[in-house]
């Protein structure tokens, strides 16, 4: 028998909601027609954002959004996406799929997605190709109170109130997409760019350094030693590639066990590279002030058959949301160091939570998981430990993590084995006569949900928990996942 043993009687460090956050770029079918369809759109909206979307989103409470990039960032020029849209500039996304951008989702039109969902906004402005007036002009847009020609620009665009926007990402993937920077290069134009995003009033800037890509130490080392005072986080990006090949990634609903068990493998790489990298930081951070963000992370397969290969559009499986629930739990036990993260993308992209079509709607077997882990957001980490059989490719079958918030327990767990059931012995300190009670997701490895049968794949109760003179004694089906509340 498996057993999971959780202190609830010793609350750790507080699990920041942003570990629960999403990316949205300008990339396929993300913002048009995912996120904002316009304000005449016979698909029911609000000011242009798409109602079933933003409740889905609201539902699972999304703490912080990114945009507009990713790649596409490193070429957006924020003033083209203001003012009224008749007269906005019209570009060619040469990034994806080199398709038109005619820039009616712009600065007040994400603001308004954020106010909408009610989640705090992350902006990842553009080194690669702008300026450093450019940036600095659009921090002064946003936020200050001042009454300046910038500002005045934003009253005229019908808002007279400053915006706040907290997270500022100075370039992204600068290292690739935003400007094949050496590390040496890109550590000093983060100084000189932060150096002229002011804090206006008592919104103070969480100013974001771009940080490396997968194993990329050096990146880290050097940009913590060149620049780490000047920064309060710095960023990674990890996706996980089936066979670890970007030229074969493979299909998301075509697999066999073993391609399935060399992606959990790869997605519990995540952990190695994250302790490498906090070590890295560590040498010039021994006070822990510098925060790490996973603000890319999720699966990356071959897009679906007939698609704009431009597009990134992929079917999401419940091989999809074992990724998810091992990767959520992996950001948990590093809550201490880990301030944010961000899933590739919120809507129609990579390892998208909801895909759209016209005026349909799906929620993913990954949106399941994310809806699952909500009661961790803030939520004070508690002591866990796993003893489980390691699975090919080295990943335990059982992974879990547990948090303490207004006197209730969760403790999440996922099955990763491809065809055999779990059975769980449960023991939590401090809690052994708690009432309980456990949400399952549960289907086969290939199970997905699609525009025909958009609830194939769901949340629902379940009795397959007993207590026992033991602890609590859970049948997980394989490829599962579970939230288990305890309530005092």
């Amino acid at each position: 028998m498996i057993s999971v043993h959780v202190d609830a009687a010793r609350p750790g460090v507080t699990i920041n909601k942003n570990l629960y956050g999403h990316f949205s770029e300008h990339l396929g079918r993300c913002v048009y027609g995912g996120l904002y369809v316009g304000e005449d759109s016979p698909i029911p909206n609000v000011k242009g954002m798409r109602t079933d979307v933003v409740e889905a989103l609201k539902r699972i409470h999304v703490p912080v959004l990114r945009w507009p990039g990713g790649c596409f960032a490193d070429e957006y020029h924020w003033q083209d996406g203001i003012g009224p849209k008749a007269g906005r500039k019209r570009m060619v996304n040469t990034n994806w799929g080199y398709v038109v951008e005619d820039n009616s989702f712009g600065t007040h039109e994400f603001m308004e997605l954020c106010s909408q969902i009610g989640c705090e906004p992350y902006i990842n402005a553009n080194v690669g190709a702008g300026t450093v007036r450019e940036m600095a002009e659009w921090v002064e847009y946003l936020n200050s109170e001042g009454d300046s020609s910038v500002v005045r620009q934003r009253w005229a665009n019908g808002r007279k109130e400053p915006f706040g926007v907290k997270y500022w990402g100075v370039g992204n993937e600068s290292w690739g997409c935003g400007g094949n920077m050496r590390p040496e290069y890109y550590a000093d134009e983060y100084r000189r760019y932060q150096t002229y995003c002011r804090n206006y009033g008592e919104n103070k800037l969480f100013r974001i350094a771009c940080g490396p890509s997968g194993g990329d130490w050096r990146w880290t080392e050097t940009l913590m030693e060149r620049a780490g005072q000047h920064l309060d986080a710095l960023t990674l990006h990890h996706y996980t590639i089936p066979g670890g090949e970007w030229d074969k990634k493979g299909q998301a609903t075509v697999f066999d066990a073993d391609l399935y068990y060399s992606t959990l493998k790869n997605a519990n790489a995540m952990d190695g590279i994250i302790r490498a990298h906090l070590a890295a930081m560590d040498r010039y951070d021994r006070e822990h002030r510098v925060g790490l963000i996973v603000d890319e992370w999720g699966c990356w397969y071959d897009v679906e058959p007939g698609t704009n290969p431009g597009f990134l559009y992929q079917q999401n499986t419940m091989r999809d949301a074992m990724v998810a629930a091992l990767t959520l739990n992996i950001f948990n036990s590093h809550a201490d160091r880990v301030c944010m993260a961000n899933i590739a993308q919120t809507v129609n992209v990579l390892q998208a939570v909801i895909l759209t079509d016209g005026d349909r709607m799906v929620l993913t077997p990954t949106y399941h998981v994310f809806d699952l882990y909500q009661a961790h957001m803030d939520a004070a980490l508690l002591p866990s430990a796993v003893f489980a059989d390691t699975l090919p490719g080295g990943v335990k079958q059982v992974t879990a993590s547990a948090s303490l918030k207004d006197g209730a327990a969760t403790v999440t767990l996922a099955n990763l084995h491809y065809s055999e059931a779990a059975e769980v012995l449960l023991t939590v300190d401090g809690m052994e006569k708690a009432a309980y009670e456990i949400q399952l997701l549960s289907a086969e490895p290939h199970a997905f949900n699609d525009f025909d049968h958009p609830a194939d794949v769901r949340i629902a109760p379940s009795d397959a928990i007993r207590r026992t003179e033991r602890g609590l004694v859970l049948t997980l089906p394989p490829c599962s996942v579970a939230a288990v509340t305890l309530r005092a």
